[in-house]
């Protein structure tokens, strides 16, 4: 869909997990070493190896008899992660040994907050950026040149479970209240955060690229703008957005927001950085490929793609010009963590989760 530069709105929406953090280390490292901290030894060479095998096959298998992490058949996501975890391990268990009683809630915890991931280098300051935007047009009355849209409404569509707000808000992002299909109306009015709202695989029931996570979020925006015009009185409409979606997936990112009648943005950071430096907004034919039952489909489609999220600012540039932005590196200046800033609120840091 091509891009509409008359609107002077914008829904922007951004994946999680590889877009904005990461694992801290790879994720069987982390469990192998939380095992043999509990008193499991995985006796081989590669033990990390031999638990991300054992893992991916109770993942799978849970996946199977469990959908949607666990809640398709009420289980629901903590005590689904709980079994993925005990059936990844018990093969590595001695004759008579017990599962360790600290193992499940230990990992739990880890791949719920900031202590197994850490946020890309781009991130606060990308959201820094758009707050002082949204502060100067609402000092000045007008938007700012180097982010000219009037309103800016920011969102995360991810498949995953009900863990992402928590491990967003943990490393510092400001997290708004709603979560589809919720807007909690009793929120606070006039305070402005990094990410409105989060709609989740989850409570959505299917994923990306599926069409309908998007519409969800889709329906977010309209209730959220249907909320605010009856606070303030302006008729603000959603049609009036231009609506974009920013992820690292191909597939399930880019052509499925594609498909389903948004903008959208591969964020693909520099090979060998932990962050990557922005290089200007570039557009390239991407192929892709996906073998399913023996299948492959292949499919060329020009493609916007950034090396970090600062790079979104030479969008309205590109739209207006109808051109290529030339390339333009960014370098991540680390800021002093302030002292009233809370322990789960820092700059920088660069990884995702599971």
């Amino acid at each position: 869909m091509p891009p509409t530069p008359q609107k002077k709105n914008l829904f922007l929406c951004l994946d999680a997990f590889g877009t904005l953090f990461t694992p801290t280390k790879p994720i069987p490292i982390t469990y192998a070493e939380a095992a043999l901290k509990h008193g499991i030894a995985i006796n081989t060479p590669e033990p990390a190896t031999q638990v991300s095998s054992s893992f991916k096959s109770a993942f799978k298998r849970l996946s199977s008899e469990h959908p949607n992490y666990g809640r398709a058949t009420g289980m629901g996501a903590e005590k689904w992660w709980a079994k993925v975890i005990k059936e990844t391990f018990t093969p590595f268990l001695d004759p008579n040994q017990t599962f360790p009683k600290y193992l499940v809630p230990e990992l739990l915890h880890t791949y719920s907050s900031r202590k197994g991931y850490t946020l890309y280098p781009d991130v606060l300051p990308f959201f820094h950026m758009i707050r002082h935007m949204k502060t100067h047009r609402v000092r000045h009355g007008a938007s700012h040149g180097l982010w000219p849209w009037d309103k800016t409404i920011v969102g995360v569509i991810t498949n995953s479970d009900d863990r992402v707000p928590r491990i967003l808000s943990s490393l510092g992002v400001n997290m708004g209240p709603w979560h589809h299909p919720v807007i909690r109306a009793s929120g606070p009015k006039d305070r402005e955060y990094d990410i409105d709202f989060t709609v989740l695989s989850y409570d959505v029931g299917v994923e990306k690229p599926d069409q309908r996570i998007f519409a969800a979020a889709e329906e977010m925006l309209d209730r959220k703008l249907k909320d605010a015009s009856m606070a303030s009185g302006e008729d603000i409409r959603a049609e009036e957005f231009e609506k974009i979606y920013v992820g690292d997936d191909i597939h399930k990112d880019v052509f499925g927001a594609q498909d389903a009648g948004w903008s959208s943005v591969l964020l693909q950071r520099d090979a060998g950085t932990q962050g990557g430096q922005g290089y200007g907004l570039k557009m390239e034919n991407k192929g892709e490929e996906t073998g399913e039952g023996g299948e492959t489909i292949r499919e060329n489609r020009l493609v916007r793609q950034v090396g970090s999220l600062l790079d979104l600012c030479a969008w309205p540039r590109q739209v207006s010009e109808r051109r290529e932005v030339p390339p333009v590196r960014y370098v991540y200046i680390k800021e002093e963590v302030p002292e009233h800033r809370s322990p789960g609120q820092k700059k920088g840091g660069s990884r995702s989760p599971k």
